[in-house]
């Protein structure tokens, strides 16, 4: 059972909340956090710190309520993408981003990378490998939120949800269909393609043989706590029926 929502551990890179059961339903969210530490200096204005080139708007809220209310335990980054980008490969050259989204991040340009992989980027996913380890769970709920349009570009997104997936797609075609049902304008492998971008769940979920379900929400069904609490209900339906229709 979930517990009452204490952070069962904390770190500089992660939280968990809750206490997985075995064989149950987990969540992660990579890019929760928009925190950068005081020692760290990213010479950005602190407004861009609330935009979306920093942290998945509403992922946090959301996983914090499925922990507390739903008994899904979460693992939720505790540090900006910006400072460290938790769901890329250790050689990507976006894993210590110079620029997202037209946006320079000067105090990114010649960056200690190895310093920050040892600091942020290992223990994220040492911690996230062996809680996935000890509780082998049925289902990893993988959350993400996405922008109703690029900066760089004009294309509007009209998916209300996606679902992400690289080369195991088990739970996303269960999931899909569900989601649909639920009214709703569902992406598969859009807003873009877990082919492409999906580190997090190739290390931890595909190349473990562990079932998932990468969704991302568009952010701006995700802001206000109304909806924060809607989408936590939602998906813990949905991913309590994916997790069933595996078995």
């Amino acid at each position: 059972m979930v517990d009452d929502g204490r952070a069962a551990a904390v770190s500089e890179a992660f939280r968990q909340i809750g206490t997985p059961t075995r064989g149950g339903i987990v969540c992660t969210a990579d890019h929760a956090s928009n925190h950068v530490p005081a020692d760290i200096d990213l010479g950005i204005p602190a407004s861009l710190l609330d935009e979306h080139i920093a942290i998945d708007i509403g992922t946090e809220a959301i996983a914090q309520i499925l922990a507390r209310e739903y008994a899904i335990p979460a693992h939720i980054a505790a540090v900006s993408r910006l400072v460290c980008d938790l769901n890329r490969e250790e050689s990507a050259p976006g894993l210590v981003p110079e620029i997202s989204d037209g946006h320079a991040i000067p105090g990114n340009i010649g960056a200690d990378r190895a310093a920050r992989l040892a600091r942020f980027y290992r223990p994220y996913h040492s911690a996230l490998g062996e809680w996935l380890a000890a509780a082998q769970p049925a289902l990893i709920l993988s959350l993400h939120s996405f922008t109703p349009r690029l900066e760089t570009s004009d294309a509007a997104r009209p998916w209300e949800v996606g679902v992400l997936y690289n080369r195991d797609d088990r739970a996303a075609r269960i999931a899909i269909p569900l989601l649909e049902a639920e009214g709703l304008i569902v992406g598969d492998n859009l807003p873009y393609s877990g082919r492409d971008l999906n580190y997090t769940m190739n290390r931890h979920a595909e190349d473990e043989g562990r079932a998932y379900v990468g969704v991302e929400l568009r952010q701006d069904l995700t802001q206000m706590p109304d909806d924060q609490a809607r989408w936590a209900a939602l998906l813990a339906k949905i991913a309590q029926r994916v997790a069933s229709d595996l078995r």
